[in-house]
């Protein structure tokens, strides 16, 4: 197998390991960690087994057709900073899963976590290997949906459910400025391959459109990596377990952001726009989350914050633009992720054995917990950028960039400065986190009674403390590979390239940056301790010079604005007057058919083409339905007589198909109406005989809706009339001249139907069908208030059911389906098929109950129509996937003629199977609302409910 086959594997794997954990119950709580860890093992050994090639300088590539008309494929592409990043999502991840087993209560359901997780862990791995911009979006979009789930697992708690919509409704907003920016960016590039992205920086940041690219890009990442303005959504994140925490704010979720601006920046990057937009971005993210994060009293929040302020970090050096930056940015996302996640786990196992993340009431647990307060310690110095540990070299390149850059003399006074100033919150809030926990006093008013935690529990911790002990004394050995494949692959792509000279090394002599680093920690040691003992931070509601109404209370604000609007225009549009409706639908209709006129983007002045000569017949059957439509306007309170009308006006419709000669659709439209006038005759039944005359005073009204009525009417002229106007080329020849030879039939309207636009017949039926079951659902639980609209039995015929009536109608049944069949079998080569002759037989049905009545018919034939929905969707489906097994598109229909004894050529088509869905579907349909009817009245005749 070659390496570039493994990439399937990779991305898809934990979806199909979060199938196999769905499926387990949540008492086996066993059961669902050991198969999440097995499949993230799974994915990091085949991670491992890529190396060589990857570190070889190649890069993997595996694809699929997608989309092939729009040129898509779904693929997957590795090259060293998907390898680094894919080496995160799945190390980290198998060490999350290892402590989520021993954090997790008794009462979690761990098996919805551990589904949840793998969701997430396969959309992340989609992000980073995805070979398209597209898929990239689908799998970043992805990212959000799961971590919502996450963030929420505990679903019970209302900040959990608080911070997940909040999550969701920010990074899912910068979701959609990233499709937008990406469709941008590939009708710029003309593909949205990201192989052709990726070399074509020039092209795109010439084009005109590249800052609202750039700019729709960046949103997205500024809100997935929680950067200023959009930083709020993370603190109240925290409200999710810690092992969601603690893989969400190291390899995954807020990484995808960084991920994604070291993805695109040999295609974005480069550019004045790029590096104020993302350096500014990024030196205020760093500085108000180092600022916050020092007057947190909650663990997880501190955290958060400093979360933030480093993510802020890492994208202020994107934004300086320089190769060394990009290097110092990669290294910092590796660093980052070894100590945040020791440092969320060490602060999960404080809440779990002590029962609270508050730094008010945690003083003085290094008596109790000693292992872990070493491990915190570590951690929290690597943070801090203390020597010796894996933060520090990485900070000593932050500053050693921030004070290089060449930009004017404002940011080359400001960058260094804001730097340093942010690296001595740094310190503080690092100080402050072991201090306040392990120090400072004795605790208060635990729940628990501090202890160390289960053995391996602290196995990840310290598994990742040895890590930033490692890097942080040999970092050429332990991490200089690795940097170097992610450098390359986030300055060039992956393509050929020099990276700049740089050294890993604790010890680079005296200069500017280790004075910046002194100055830090000597500064950040001195402001905390300063805090600690003037201000006394335990007595701080919110940090110092910030508004009472924080990001949270804004995005509140807004939601509600936004849900106040929503119900002010839901309330003026959908108000339950029918009229409203339609009057809304048919003026928005005016509005979008004559914009192309208005604009002038339509052409008017053309000579009409000759058509048919006009026979006597014609200007009859013209004049009969012209004078059916003006007297349904006239008599329309007259429910009855405005109904034969309308099926007068549907039968001229049926003539005008015939005079050009379409049988089959006036055979349609004549079946049509009959099936349609005696199911509204039977809902008539329910209605008083004339409508509600309109109020007075409602002159205006009446003359608007008369206006809107002309104006319809004339559009829709207009617009048949520039349609049949304007020239162009008929399709009609090609359907006549290949429905025999491609379609197997001679039939060209049936052929088309079922075969050429059967994606079309099978979404009409669909919606057909789900009309029958809506009928059949409003009517089947309401009993009709006012009984007194069943005319008294002095005002009905006294024979119901004639008996003449009634002995023809069972007669003529049997010949009524024999006509269907043979309607449904000829239908490929004459006028028939399956929607005519399912008409035929539902009407044949109808019959049985107008002349007969319920009980009889009941009786006799006491039939279910709903399955028959069921069934014709299921066949007409089935049809259209059974072409997948013989290679072709879905619904490609094949024919043949077969040989039978006696009989000769029979000629079979596949869409036959088809057009029996389409029959199934329109007497199922046709019947249930017709039974639902029924049964209405014969309820409301006897006075029960039905």
């Amino acid at each position: 197998m070659s390496s570039g086959a493994l990439l399937p594997w990779l991305a898809l794997t934990p979806f199909a390991g979060a199938a196999l954990i769905a499926g387990v119950d949540n008492r086996q709580r066993r059961t669902a960690a050991w198969l999440a860890g097995a499949v993230t093992l799974l994915v990091f050994i085949a991670m491992l087994a890529a190396a060589p090639a990857v570190f070889g300088g190649e890069v993997l590539r595996w694809s699929v057709d997608w989309l092939p008309t729009l040129g898509l494929k779904f693929g997957f592409r590795m090259d060293g900073l998907a390898w680094l990043f894919t080496l995160l999502i799945t190390g980290i991840g198998a060490l999350v899963v290892l402590y989520a087993a021993y954090y997790l209560a008794a009462e979690d359901p761990p098996a919805r976590f551990f589904l949840f997780l793998m969701l997430f862990m396969g959309s992340m791995l989609g992000v980073v290997l995805a070979d398209n911009l597209i898929l990239l979006v689908v799998f970043w979009e992805l990212t959000s949906l799961s971590s919502f789930l996450l963030i929420g697992y505990w679903q019970h708690r209302t900040d959990a459910r608080e911070g997940a919509r909040m999550a969701l409704t920010v990074t899912g907003a910068g979701g959609l400025c990233l499709l937008a920016g990406v469709l941008l960016i590939g009708h710029i590039v003309g593909s949205t391959d990201l192989d052709v992205v990726l070399k074509s920086g020039d092209l795109l940041r010439a084009h005109p459109m590249y800052l609202p690219a750039l700019v729709l890009v960046l949103l997205g990442c500024f809100t997935k990596s929680a950067q200023f303005p959009f930083h709020f959504w993370l603190p109240h994140a925290m409200a999710a377990p810690t092992p969601v925490s603690a893989y969400l704010h190291s390899a995954t979720m807020v990484k995808a952001g960084v991920f994604l601006l070291a993805r695109l920046y040999p295609a974005l990057g480069g550019s004045e726009p790029w590096f104020w937009i993302v350096s500014l971005t990024g030196l205020a993210t760093l500085l108000l989350g180092a600022y916050l994060a020092l007057f947190q009293h909650d663990l997880k929040g501190l955290l958060a914050y400093s979360t933030i302020s480093h993510l802020g970090l890492i994208t202020l050096l994107f934004g300086l633009d320089e190769p060394l930056a990009v290097v110092a940015g990669v290294f910092h996302i590796l660093n980052h992720a070894t100590f945040k996640a020791s440092l969320f786990m060490a602060a999960g196992i404080i809440d779990h054995e002590t029962g609270t993340r508050d730094m008010r009431r945690l003083n003085g647990l290094w008596k109790s917990m000693p292992w872990t307060g070493a491990l915190a310690m570590v951690a929290a110095g690597a943070m801090a950028g203390v020597p010796l540990l894996n933060g520090f070299l990485s900070k000593e390149m932050f500053f050693a960039e921030a004070a290089a850059k060449q930009s004017t003399a404002l940011m080359q006074w400001l960058l260094p400065a804001g730097a340093t100033l942010a690296a001595m919150f740094s310190v503080a809030y690092s100080l402050r986190f072991i201090h306040d926990v392990f120090f400072n006093g004795e605790p208060v008013g635990l729940s628990k009674t501090p202890h160390e935690p289960p053995r391996f529990m602290r196995v990840p911790v310290e598994v990742l403390v040895v890590l930033c002990l490692v890097v942080g004394l040999m970092p050429a050995l332990s991490i200089g590979p690795l940097l170097a494949v992610g450098a390359n692959a986030a300055l060039f792509g992956g393509f050929e390239g020099t990276l700049p000279a740089y050294t890993l090394a604790i010890w680079h002599g005296l200069n500017l940056a280790l004075g910046m680093s002194a100055l830090a920690l000597v500064g950040g040691v001195a402001l905390y301790f300063v805090l600690q003992r003037r201000v006394n931070l335990h007595t701080l509601e919110r940090a110092p010079a910030t508004p009472k109404a924080g990001g949270r209370d804004l995005f509140a604000l807004a939601l509600d604005r936004g849900r106040a609007l929503a119900r002010r225009v839901t309330g003026e549009l959908q108000n339950d007057s029918l009229q409203r409706y339609l009057l809304v639908l048919v003026v928005v209709s005016l509005i979008a058919g004559a914009l192309p006129f208005a604009l002038g983007g339509t052409q008017t002045a053309v000579d009409m083409p000759d058509g048919p000569p006009v026979s006597f017949g014609f200007i009859v059957a013209w004049v009969i339905g012209l004078a059916t439509t003006l007297a349904t306007v006239r008599f329309h309170r007259q429910r009855l007589l405005a109904l034969l009308l309308l099926g007068a006006a549907g039968l001229v419709v049926s003539l005008a198909f015939v005079y050009f000669s379409a049988p089959d659709l006036a055979l349609t439209q004549l079946l049509v109406e009959v099936a349609t006038i005696i199911l509204m005759m039977l809902a008539l039944h329910w209605l008083p005989a004339e409508s509600p005359a309109a109020p007075r005073g409602q002159g205006l009204r009446r003359a608007r809706d008369a206006l809107v009525a002309l104006a319809a009417g004339g559009g829709v002229a207009a617009l048949v009339w520039a349609v049949l106007a304007r020239p162009f080329e008929p399709i009609s020849p090609y359907f006549l001249a290949t429905t025999q030879s491609l379609g197997g039939g001679a039939n060209t309207v049936n052929v088309i139907l079922v075969d050429y636009r059967g994606y079309d017949t099978l979404g009409e039926i669909t919606v057909l069908g789900v009309a029958g079951l809506i009928i059949q659902a409003l009517l089947s639980g309401w009993r009709p208030t006012h009984l007194a609209a069943v005319p008294p039995r002095a005002l009905r015929a006294e024979d119901r059911h004639p008996l003449m009536l009634a002995l023809i109608v069972r007669l003529l049944l049997p010949l009524a389906a024999m006509v269907s069949a043979y309607l449904f079998l000829r239908g490929h080569n004459l006028p028939g098929g399956g929607f005519i002759a399912g008409l035929v037989l539902a009407i044949a049905l109808v019959m049985q109950f107008v002349a007969n009545g319920q009980g009889f018919v009941s009786g006799r034939m006491n039939t279910d129509y709903q399955p028959w929905i069921g069934a014709g969707l299921l066949v007409a489906g089935a049809t259209g996937l059974g072409s997948w097994f013989f290679g072709a598109p879905f619904l490609t229909s094949s024919y043949d003629y077969p040989l039978w004894p006696l009989v000769g050529a029979v000629p079979l088509a596949s869409a036959a199977l088809f057009d029996l869905g389409v029959f199934l579907t329109v007497v199922g349909a046709t019947m249930t609302a017709l039974v639902s009817l029924g049964q209405l009245s014969a309820a409301g005749a006897a006075g029960v409910k039905p």
